[in-house]
C-alpha cells in the first residue's frame, strides 16, 4: 500500500470518528489557550484542566497574570511538572505581551516563538486553533502514530511535521492534528497498541506480527 493511500484511509477513518474534535486544554481566549499550551509541557491536559479552572477564574488576560506574582502563580500550577520554570515563564510572557503586543497574543509564528515557554508546537497550536493559519502541531501521539503508520521516519517531531504536511492538504492539517491526538489516545496508544492491534493499525499493515518500535523525539 502506498503512503498516499494509507492517508487517505486514515483521514477517512479520522473524519469518521472525530467529526468535530474539541481543543483538549480548556480556555476562553487567545491568552488562557497559549498560557495552557505552555503549561502543559511534560505534563497531561486533564492536569493542566483541572489547575487552571482556578486560575483563569482569577487571572484570565496578562495583567492580571502579572498582578498575581511569580510565586502567586506558582500556587495555582504548583502541581505540575515543571511548575518553578512555567511560572517563570508564565509571568515574563505577560509581561513581554503587555510591552511588546499591547496585551495580544500575537498572530506570527516568530513573535509568538519569541516569548518565553513558547516553542514551535505550542505556537502552532495558538496558530491553528486561534488564528485559523494552517499548522501542524506534533506531539508524543502524533510523533507515534505517524511511525505506526509509515507516515514518517520518526526521526525527530520536526521531520515528522514537515513529512505530515507533505502528505495531507493544507486544508485539513488544523482538524487533523486533533483527530490523530485522540484516537492516540483512545485507539492507538502507547502501550495498548504496538503498531498490530487498533483498526488503522490493523487495516495499514495487515502483515505485520511483530511489535512495532517507534524513535521517541
Amino acid at each position: 500500500m502506498r503512503k498516499s493511500e494509507r492517508a487517505e484511509i486514515i483521514r477517512k477513518e479520522l473524519k469518521k470518528l472525530y467529526p468535530s474534535p474539541p481543543i483538549p486544554l480548556d480556555h476562553t481566549n487567545a491568552y488562557t489557550l497559549l498560557v495552557a499550551v505552555v503549561l502543559s509541557a511534560q505534563s497531561t491536559d486533564k492536569k493542566v484542566n483541572e489547575l487552571t479552572k482556578r486560575l483563569f477564574k482569577v487571572a484570565d488576560n496578562p495583567e492580571k497574570m502579572i498582578q498575581l506574582g511569580i510565586n502567586g502563580i506558582y500556587e495555582y500550577i504548583k502541581f505540575l511538572g515543571l511548575s518553578n520554570q512555567k511560572s517563570k515563564n508564565i509571568f515574563n510572557l505577560s509581561k513581554l505581551l503587555i510591552e511588546k503586543h499591547n496585551g495580544k497574543v500575537p498572530n506570527s509564528f516568530e513573535k509568538l516563538e519569541s516569548l518565553p515557554g513558547v516553542g514551535h508546537k505550542t505556537a502552532s497550536v495558538v496558530m491553528s486553533q486561534v488564528f485559523k493559519i494552517p499548522s501542524f502541531p506534533v506531539d508524543t501521539h502524533i510523533h507515534r502514530l505517524s511511525q505506526r503508520w509509515g507516515l514518517s521516519n520518526g526521526d525527530s517531531v520536526v521531520q515528522t511535521e514537515k513529512d505530515l504536511k507533505k502528505i495531507f492538504p493544507v486544508n485539513d492539517w488544523n482538524t487533523l492534528h486533533l483527530q490523530i491526538i485522540f484516537y492516540g489516545r483512545e485507539y492507538c496508544t502507547a502501550r495498548g497498541c504496538d503498531g498490530t492491534k487498533c483498526y488503522l493499525c490493523r487495516t495499514l499493515y495487515p502483515k505485520r506480527k511483530k511489535k512495532f518500535i517507534c524513535k521517541k523525539p
